[in-house]
C-alpha cells in the first residue's frame, strides 16, 4: 500500500496502478494479497475504531460507512495505519483527517474517508490474469477461502457480507 501512494494520486488513480500491479502477479499471490487485506481490516474492527469513525463522520458512521473506513484506514499506509490501530487518537494528526476539517460530509467528495473498491481490487485483477469472466468474483472468493479455511468475507461488528445481486459471497 505504501507503494501505492506513492504511484498515484487520488483513489481511482490507485485502484488502476493497483490492479495493474496485481495482474502482473501469479492468481496466488492475488488471493494472498486479498487475505492480507482481509487480515489488515479485521485489525479495525473494534469498538474504539467505531468511536473514531464515529468522531470523524459527525455521528453518522453507518456498518457500511465503517467497513469502508477500515479500507481506507489500510489505504492511508502502514506508518498511519500502525499508529492508528495502537492509537485511535492518533487518526486526528492523519493528513487525511485533516483535510476533512471543518467541511460538511456532504462536501467531502475524494477526501471522503472510506474506500469500498479497494476491496474489490484484487478479484478484478484475479479475473484479469484467467481471462475468463468471474461474476460476482465467485471463483475469485471461492479460492480464497480455501486457501485461507474460513469465509473470506465476514466482515463488520454486526457480521455482514458484502453482496452481489442476487448472491452472497457466502452462497458460492
Amino acid at each position: 500500500m505504501e507503494t501505492c501512494r506513492r504511484q498515484s494520486e487520488g483513489r481511482d488513480a490507485r485502484l488502476v496502478w493497483l490492479r495493474n500491479e496485481l495482474s502482473r502477479r501469479s492468481q496466488m499471490e492475488i488471493v494472498e494479497f486479498q487475505l492480507r487485506l482481509d487480515e489488515a481490516t479485521r485489525q479495525t474492527f473494534r469498538w474504539d475504531l467505531v468511536a473514531a469513525a464515529e468522531q470523524i463522520f459527525g455521528g453518522r458512521c453507518s456498518d457500511d460507512d465503517f467497513d469502508y473506513f477500515g479500507l481506507w484506514m489500510v489505504g492511508l499506509g502502514g506508518k498511519i495505519f500502525g499508529r492508528a490501530v495502537l492509537d485511535p487518537d492518533a487518526l486526528a494528526d492523519a493528513p487525511e483527517v485533516l483535510a476533512l476539517a471543518g467541511r460538511g460530509w456532504r462536501d467531502w467528495g475524494e477526501v471522503w474517508p472510506g474506500w469500498e473498491w479497494l476491496d474489490y481490487v484484487a478479484s478484478e485483477a484475479y479475473e484479469l490474469v484467467t481471462g475468463e469472466p468471474d461474476p460476482c468474483g465467485e471463483e475469485f472468493y471461492a479460492a480464497a477461502r480455501a486457501r485461507r479455511g474460513e469465509h473470506v468475507a465476514s466482515r463488520g461488528l454486526a457480521g455482514g457480507t458484502l453482496e452481489c445481486p442476487g448472491r452472497s459471497r457466502s452462497d458460492s
